[in-house]
């Protein structure tokens, strides 16, 4: 699924065989991938959303080889290495998504978000999905080398779009709120507080051994709270 890269993106994937799919946003809903979920002629109804910096591994497609053709499931969370400032992080908050489902078991959220967002595809929304939910026991790669100015530049939109979630979300009908797992609920109940960046900072660096990642462990975890603590003065911007 491609938006009109400018890079070899196209060129890489058609030497590989791949089928090549143009998406052009209008601002509305649907996105990238729930336009790919209801208007794409997939081969399979199991389908696997990777990013660009996201990397299968041997383990993976074993697992799934053995697995998919009896599963009861109807989708699985993935956890991924992230790799910062050119080191792998090996400890602290991993990285993890509902990124493989049945295609006939749902699609993304749906959030009015036509006027406050620029982002074309789903990125913090979640596959909401009839039925159980697993988990896949190999860890896939998230190698983001774009370098600090990207990271911080991409955060900068996320973290636009989270304050605006929040407060569409602190005006919503509570069956907005059933859709999220426990984790969302958490954090959504909790943006605008004082101590969740800290909080958020403490329990990857400490609880979850952040540390044991050496340097680059603690800048992670204090671009996550820096992170957190946009998203909250960006609230209280709203307000």
């Amino acid at each position: 699924m491609d938006s009109g890269s400018s890079d070899r993106t196209q060129a890489i994937a058609a030497e590989h065989n791949a089928r090549i799919v143009q998406f052009s946003w209008d601002g509305r809903f649907p996105k990238k991938r729930n336009w790919a979920l209801r208007n794409v002629d997939f081969k399979h109804d199991w389908i696997l959303f990777l990013d660009a910096d996201e990397i299968v591994n041997p383990a993976f497609t074993a697992e799934l080889a053995s697995l998919l053709p009896t599963t009861g499931y109807v989708g699985f969370w993935l956890s991924f290495t992230n790799h910062f400032m050119g080191h792998e992080l090996r400890f602290g908050d991993r990285f993890r998504k509902l990124a493989l489902f049945r295609r006939s078991a749902g699609e993304y959220e749906k959030f009015p978000e036509e006027f406050w967002t620029a982002l074309d595809m789903e990125v913090h929304e979640h596959p909401i999905l009839e039925g159980p939910v697993g988990q896949i026991a190999a860890v896939l790669d998230h190698r983001n080398e774009c370098g600090l100015h990207h990271y911080i530049a991409r955060h900068n939109d996320y973290s636009t779009w989270e304050a605006n979630r929040f407060r569409w979300l602190a005006a919503a009908e509570e069956k907005a709120w059933a859709n999220l797992n426990r984790r969302q609920r958490f954090k959504y109940r909790n943006l605008a507080k004082w101590w969740l960046a800290d909080v958020y900072f403490w329990t990857s660096l400490i609880a979850k051994g952040g540390f044991l990642d050496g340097i680059a462990g603690w800048r992670f975890a204090e671009m996550k709270w820096r992170y957190f603590r946009d998203i909250r003065l960006k609230i209280l911007e709203k307000w």
